[in-house]
């Protein structure tokens, strides 16, 4: 048996995905967030964050515009 801490793997997509959307909604586990700014790229939040914006904003300007008259 070594003491060695084993070494830490960066998350996995969903974990990824998850971890956006939690943020976005603001129920971020502290769990998580220490685990993202450990383990995680920095460029793959900051990406798969802009691409939630990107679809939330589309997604509201659908709803709004399938609601309202043209």
């Amino acid at each position: 048996m070594s003491d060695k801490p084993e070494p830490k793997k960066s998350p996995s997509i969903i974990e990824v995905a998850l971890s956006v959307l939690s943020a976005a909604f603001g129920v971020q586990s502290s769990k998580n967030s220490e685990r993202d700014f450990t383990t995680g790229n920095p460029f793959i939040f900051i990406a798969a964050g802009l691409i939630f914006t990107v679809l939330f904003v589309l997604t509201v300007i659908g709803v709004v515009s399938m609601v309202l008259p043209a």
